[in-house]
């Protein structure tokens, strides 16, 4: 499993967000609701896509505990906000990254075993104070296609 510890700075995201829960999954809603809004964003940073979560505490236990889906992309300032849009502001702090090159299909087992055994058997926890999220690139990225790829961000801390 590739992967890299890095402390992100803060980024300034828009977009759009929405209640659901894994059983109850809308993230298809969610970006096709988004998606024809991005052309109108003004000072985005980079081409890439923002899959954005708030999780709970206990978010892998229960997969009809609802969580929060951001659906954004990067800016550098909050000047010009579509009326239809929202701002979020991501702050800084300690990521586990895990570059993955798979279809949405296969992306289940792939963050089950980041959740089951790559943070059991490292030096850290997963931080839910903090978002996960997923930077989706232009052009590698297609949810459908063996051969997408992405990369996924687990908010850590030390362990006690």
């Amino acid at each position: 499993m590739e992967f890299k510890i890095i402390d992100i700075q803060p980024k300034k995201l828009i977009g759009k967000s929405l209640s659901m829960s894994f059983l109850n999954n809308a993230t298809g809603v969610l970006w096709a609701s988004f998606a024809p809004s991005i052309k109108e964003i003004k000072n985005r940073v980079g081409g890439e896509r923002v899959s954005l979560q708030f999780y709970g505490d206990d978010f892998m236990k229960n997969p009809s505990i609802p969580f929060t889906k951001w659906a954004t992309v990067e800016v550098s300032n909050f000047d010009e906000i579509p009326s239809h849009l929202e701002k979020l502001e991501l702050n800084a702090g300690l990521y586990a990254v895990f570059h993955y090159k798979g279809n949405v299909v296969q992306a289940a087992s792939y963050f089950k075993n980041i959740f089951t055994e790559w943070i059991p058997a490292s030096e850290y926890e997963v931080d839910n104070s903090r978002p996960h999220f997923e930077i989706l690139p232009i052009g590698k990225y297609d949810p459908m296609d063996e051969n997408s790829e992405e990369d996924i961000y687990i908010p850590i801390k030390l362990k006690k």
